[in-house]
């Protein structure tokens, strides 16, 4: 007899962010693309989507439409991160199959977002054909994907730099005990980065430019270990119009980020002066944990140590915490009802 359910037996895990998405099955990663999307401004056909349309951003001509659907870690254009996710799981798991089915979807989403948002998403999903679908906050899942030990009645102290948000949390016995989020994060980082070369330099770099220096040589104290040798960018002159190029080293960029830089430490504060006094005792034998995109900006965890006077890790995969923790989850989903959301 045939088996029309042979692909129900497929699991994957999403983790949609501001401006990567990851999709990971119970073992490995299947995909990882910017989160982006390119469409017929006419009919809204999809045009492009992930690294295709990154490529595309800020280069179309009038009859396309790039779109960046994800603002603030949630969705910001329905039908875009529709298309977008559609398109990006058409990559690994093609909608030509016969009887293109799953089995569980999991994907995380933002602590702070709303039910509307979450809704949002779980809208989004539906365009899959799967047995159940699930969200999960991410900074459980970033926890997980850490290896530490959610379910212990010990102080877990997550902080999350995402492209839009940064979360900050504690968890204990599998639940968020303390929380902080601020529109601080490697968005703002970089919008940040254009502004300061269009004020003091009047020269014009495209957003895709200023993560690319923030990647780069991007820093968050001028005495680091091993500094990056300096960038040359390229640019247009605002006054002439004229293509040109400018050279800017790390501790450039590192005034140029530190007011928010701060008010991520000055939150991760407010976080502790929140906590239980035995959670925060925890905390101090534990540390701090950092993770996201953007927990890889040179000098992070010498400058909190300083200012917080805790001990801190970076985590090493700090870009894959999230899927890490899902595909964790996706491995015997029937353990962890008790952080997963319908």
């Amino acid at each position: 007899m045939l088996n029309l359910n042979f692909n129900k037996e497929k699991s994957f895990a999403i983790d949609l962010g501001n401006n990567n998405t990851l999709l990971t099955d119970r073992n490995n990663v299947l995909l990882s693309e910017p989160s982006y999307i390119v469409l017929n401004r006419y009919n809204n056909s999809l045009k492009a989507v992930g690294g295709e349309a990154y490529d595309m951003f800020e280069k179309t001509h009038e009859n396309l439409k790039a779109v960046k659907p994800m603002k603030g870690g949630v969705i910001a254009d329905f039908h875009s991160a529709e298309k977008m996710l559609g398109g990006l799981v058409d990559k690994i798991f093609p909608s030509k199959l016969p009887f293109r089915g799953f089995d569980h979807i999991i994907s995380g989403i933002p602590y702070y977002a709303t039910e509307v948002e979450r809704r949002a998403l779980r809208d989004a999903l539906e365009q899959f054909n799967s047995r159940k679908k699930y969200l999960i906050f991410e900074p459980l899942a970033a926890a997980m994907g850490m290896g530490l030990n959610i379910e212990e009645p010990d102080g877990k102290f997550i902080v999350d730099i995402g492209g839009g948000i940064t979360e900050i949390v504690v968890i204990s016995l599998s639940g968020i005990v303390s929380f902080n989020s601020i529109r601080t994060a490697g968005d703002t980082f970089d919008e940040e980065i254009q502004d300061h070369f269009r004020r003091n330099y009047n020269l014009a770099v495209g957003l895709k430019t200023a993560e690319q220096i923030k990647i780069r040589i991007g820093a968050v104290r001028e005495d680091i270990e091993n500094p990056p040798a300096p960038l040359t960018i390229k640019g247009k002159d605002l006054v002439t119009g004229i293509p040109i190029t400018k050279k800017i080293d790390h501790k450039e960029i590192f005034y140029v980020i530190d007011k928010s830089v701060t008010r991520i430490e000055n939150t991760i504060v407010q976080t502790l002066e929140t906590c239980p006094p035995e959670l925060a005792s925890d905390i101090y034998y534990n540390g701090i944990h950092v993770t996201g995109g953007n927990a890889l900006l040179r000098g992070l965890k010498e400058r909190f140590e300083a200012r917080i006077q805790v001990p801190v890790h970076i985590d090493f995969d700090a870009f894959f915490s999230v899927s890490k923790g899902i595909a964790r989850i996706l491995q015997k989903p029937e353990n962890y009802n008790h952080v997963l959301m319908a």
